[in-house]
């Protein structure tokens, strides 16, 4: 987000801040604490309370679609998408596999984060064309 600032695309590093860090607290902390679910027995790595929904999967997957947005033309895409799903995937699969979270804990963190995300994406679209313009027109600091 700093860099995007020295850059001038304060646009930008407002969008990520809001999907990577705002949307952590105001979806899944809320969500942790009505559902209540606890973790599956053993863990192998330190956690807290509170399975569901899974907080690593959404931060990878709310980074992956900011960093997309962001980062990316709309044409240069493609492969990032495939990237960021395979990086979701495995964030899904080593949060299972060291027993920190149930399976069905990773998809909803996963699909909060992508409906979280879209929603900001779509909210902060008028931001983020202006911001496209300026940058093409040469006159992002004007």
């Amino acid at each position: 987000m700093g860099c995007l600032c020295m850059y001038g695309r304060w646009r930008s590093a407002l969008f990520v801040f809001t999907t990577a860090i705002l949307a952590n607290m105001l979806v899944v902390l809320p969500l942790k604490a009505l559902a209540d679910r606890p973790r599956p027995p053993h863990t192998w790595v330190l956690v807290n309370d509170g399975s569901y929904p899974s907080g690593q999967v959404f931060s990878a997957v709310a980074l992956m679609i900011a960093a997309a947005v962001v980062l990316f033309p709309p044409d240069g895409r493609r492969w990032w998408w495939l990237f960021g799903t395979g990086y979701a995937g495995a964030m899904m699969w080593s949060r299972t596999w060291q027993h920190a979270q149930w399976l069905s804990d990773t998809f909803a963190g996963a699909l909060a984060a992508a409906g979280a995300c879209l929603l900001l994406w779509r909210a902060f679209a008028p931001l983020l064309k202006t911001e496209a313009e300026r940058m093409a027109a040469d006159t992002l600091w004007l």
